[in-house]
């Protein structure tokens, strides 16, 4: 991105934001004035609100599991996959070491491996495309709708082939992928499907939970998720021998059922993904508040998009129908430079950040990485799939409409949506202001 910030620095940035600046707001009206950058005065001069949120209950339950001296996978972590999956509809619930733990899981459950396909958007954190890495698959795109920032779907059918053995669409943001259309050309081609739902917790597809649609879904808690533990993740299912194939797979080949320790094994292919009772007791303690937060987000999400919509050249990422609630883990939209006389993004979200309000640029094309081009030209990978099909790979994965959407993409972060709604007013004031001089900002850029 054209800031230099991943979203994990950005997100701690907007954090620290909130506990460096000590002067009061100004009014939402501040717009009037001259940008930041341009010698006015800033829009906001505190910051948002901090994340993680650390509460009294949060110590006592880590102090807890300190003292009880059960650090393995036992009470705690029994007890967060029994409310997790509750709290989402969901039979049952898998916890593992973090969300890429999930997804990989996920993967081997269904035995993906050398010579398989496995169907990904390039609008995604890294961690979607390293599991199918790791197996050992190829990875395949299937280009972006831009006005959802999600998986097309009408994209979908075609990349299919007889190798095909996943399909991973992306919540992203917290906003739901087209859930209707996946999962009906998911079972016409009778390929599983595996929800990466690591930025969705809370979020639903016609009243349900994300993640409780797929075959699996995954979740991520890392310590900027809007329900985090530092690290860790879960896997929800509504099939039984999918969970315990999950449960085996990240668990050292050993029964879901049975005891932690000994040394019968069942299965094939495993590894070592469990949570850790310290990230269990945090979960649970943590959960405390969740729906509230889920709500605040959502409601003042909507308030803002109703201002931002407003504003030439700002397009906030647009809901399917059947998106009954976006997590809103980040808020999206999209910067037109042309209505804003040119003025470039870069120096769109410089002057937006001088006005107190953090923006970053988001993700860069995931189907250009380097690392993927690395992996791909290596041993193992031309000995499985030839060196022809390696160098055709780049070639049968262009994403177009993605490239364009990661030349406009802008996001707020999920904390930026927890305060009063006097907070939206000021961010949509500070975009109105930009507008207002953005041909004073071009010049001087």
């Amino acid at each position: 991105m054209d800031s230099g910030l991943t979203r994990r620095k950005f997100l701690a940035a907007a954090s620290a934001a909130g506990a460096g600046f000590t002067l009061a707001g100004r009014a939402a009206g501040a717009e009037e004035d001259k940008p930041a950058l341009l010698g006015g005065k800033p829009v906001r001069a505190q910051g948002f609100p901090s994340w993680p949120m650390v509460t009294p209950p949060d110590e006592k339950a880590v102090m807890e599991v300190v003292r009880s001296g059960r650090w393995y996978h036992g009470r705690s972590v029994n007890r967060f996959e029994e409310e997790y999956a509750k709290i989402n509809g969901a039979k049952h619930c898998v916890a593992t070491s973090s969300g890429t733990g999930a997804l990989y899981t996920s993967l081997g459950a269904f035995g993906v491996g050398p010579g398989d396909e496995v169907i990904v958007p390039p609008y995604t954190f890294m961690a979607t495309i390293t599991v199918v890495l790791l197996h050992y698959a190829m990875p395949v795109f299937v280009d972006s709708d831009r006005e959802t920032f999600q998986m097309d779907p009408g994209k979908l059918d075609a990349a299919i082939t007889d190798r095909t053995a996943a399909i991973i669409p992306v919540h992203i943001g917290g906003y739901a992928a087209d859930m209707d259309s996946i999962l009906a050309i998911a079972k016409k081609r009778n390929v599983p499907v595996i929800e990466d739902a690591c930025q969705a917790h809370f979020g639903q597809w016609r009243g349900r939970s994300l993640g409780s649609w797929g075959t699996t879904g995954c979740f991520s808690f890392q310590v900027t998720k809007n329900l985090p533990s530092g690290e860790g993740g879960a896997i929800l299912t509504n099939d039984e021998p999918t969970a315990n194939k999950c449960f085996a797979f990240h668990n050292c080949c050993r029964k879901r059922s049975g005891a932690a320790s000994g040394f019968t094994y069942e299965g094939g292919q495993n590894t070592n993904l469990r949570m850790t009772e310290f990230q269990g007791a945090l979960l649970l303690s943590q959960m405390n508040g969740l729906e509230e937060r889920a709500n605040t987000r959502h409601e003042n999400a909507k308030y803002l998009t109703s201002m931002l919509r407003e504003i030439p050249g700002i397009l906030p990422a647009r809901l399917y129908e059947g998106c009954t609630r976006s997590a809103y883990h980040l808020y999206m939209f999209r910067y037109q430079p042309e209505k804003f006389a040119n003025l470039r993004r870069a120096d769109f979200l410089r002057a937006l950040n001088a006005e107190g309000i953090p923006c970053s640029a988001g993700y860069a094309p995931l189907n250009k990485a380097g690392f993927i081009q690395d992996a791909l030209n290596s041993r193992p990978y031309v000995r499985v799939y030839g060196k022809a099909a390696i160098e055709q790979w780049a070639d049968r994965n262009r994403c177009p409409e993605n490239d364009t959407l990661c030349e406009e993409a802008a996001w707020f972060t999920q904390n930026m949506l927890l305060g009063p709604r006097t907070d939206m007013d000021q961010i949509a004031a500070a975009v109105r202001k930009i507008h207002k001089f953005a041909g004073d900002l071009a010049r001087s850029a």
